[in-house]
């Protein structure tokens, strides 16, 4: 008699279930009754009943089984991160009522700025005093018309100023922005030492000065933000942009081509990741930086070049073409 099986999580899948999921894709079914000894794998959505035999289990493909895990564990990680936003904010103003204690002489290592005006002082208020590096991360272009206009001149004569003081600038895009116009101009109109590399996908707003204070967002709205001097943070912050920027693609001062692989273009690579993680089209375009209109043509070019005839199919001509197995 087989042993009692126990609950696990996602991450530990038990052997049971290994052996038996391992067996289904290799024969494409399981009967139902051998799948009673690892109940996870049901639970999980690794195996489905068959359309044309309800005593049969089908095997989901382990590339789509596999990102739809991924994705839960991202979900889990972004509904932490608003958590940590919301008692930031929350103990942010419990602080500001109990005030300092008597014998504290330290400024606070964590700071919730509130309004686009006070961020933006603050932001100007520790560039002034850097003398080694700016780095950032930009998910979007910026602001467009007057208001825009205002805002980088304002910010170019900022980093222009910390490139006079001997400061390195390193910034990372999406690829999505690659030939904006008002990323090339700035580009030109800095004298310095300016590198811009870009990604797929890049996290949110990021302004890290001379690795000892960073600005992160604190709401979606661009209205709050935080202003973190703990040492710690920012060590871990400068960590992952330094792997990030590793694994990005040069644009700026030399630009290194994105090479096609079997007619499939970076950009289309990184929506095929996408819809295989099952998001709409409106999520794509805003995790990759792009409108929506951009992000159907891309969508319909990559079915044409799949010869996929629907939303469905695409999803599965992606898995099976393997192109997602690729290295970067």
């Amino acid at each position: 008699m087989s042993s009692p099986h126990h609950e696990h999580g996602t991450e530990d899948l038990c052997s049971t279930g290994t052996e038996l999921y391992e067996r289904a894709v290799r024969q494409g079914r399981l009967p139902t009754e051998d799948a009673l000894a690892a109940p996870c794998l049901v639970d999980l959505g690794l195996l489905h009943p068959a359309v044309d035999d309800s005593a049969r289990l089908e095997p989901v493909a382990p590339l789509l089984a596999l990102h739809r895990l991924l994705r839960s564990s991202g979900e889990r990680i972004a509904n932490e991160r608003q958590r940590e936003a919301r008692l930031t904010e929350t103990f942010g103003s419990l602080m500001r009522i109990a005030g300092s204690p008597p014998n504290a002489t330290d400024a606070p290592t964590v700071r919730l700025l509130t309004g686009t005006q006070r961020i933006n002082q603050a932001i100007t208020d520790a560039m002034a005093d850097a003398s080694e590096e700016l780095i950032t991360v930009q998910p979007r272009a910026g602001l467009t018309g007057e208001r825009g206009q205002i805002a980088d001149a304002a910010s170019l004569g900022r980093d222009q100023a910390a490139l006079d003081r001997g400061c390195r600038i390193r910034t990372l895009y999406p690829h999505t922005l690659r030939h904006f116009p008002i990323i090339a101009a700035r580009c030109e109109r800095l004298k310095g030492d300016v590198q811009i590399r870009t990604l797929d996908e890049v996290p949110d707003r990021l302004v890290l000065i001379d690795r000892s204070v960073a600005f992160v967002p604190a709401g979606e709205d661009g209205k709050l933000a935080l202003e973190i001097r703990h040492p710690a943070i920012v060590a871990h912050l400068a960590v992952t942009f330094d792997r990030l920027w590793r694994l990005g693609t040069p644009m700026y001062p030399e630009a290194a081509p994105q090479p096609s692989r079997n007619g499939i273009t970076p950009r289309q690579h990184a929506i095929a990741a996408l819809l295989v993680e099952g998001h709409t089209d409106a999520v794509i375009a805003d995790r990759l930086g792009m409108n929506i209109r951009t992000a159907r043509v891309h969508i319909a070019k990559l079915a044409a070049t799949l010869g996929s005839q629907s939303r469905a199919q695409l999803g599965f001509l992606i898995g099976r073409s393997g192109i997602l197995d690729q290295e970067d």
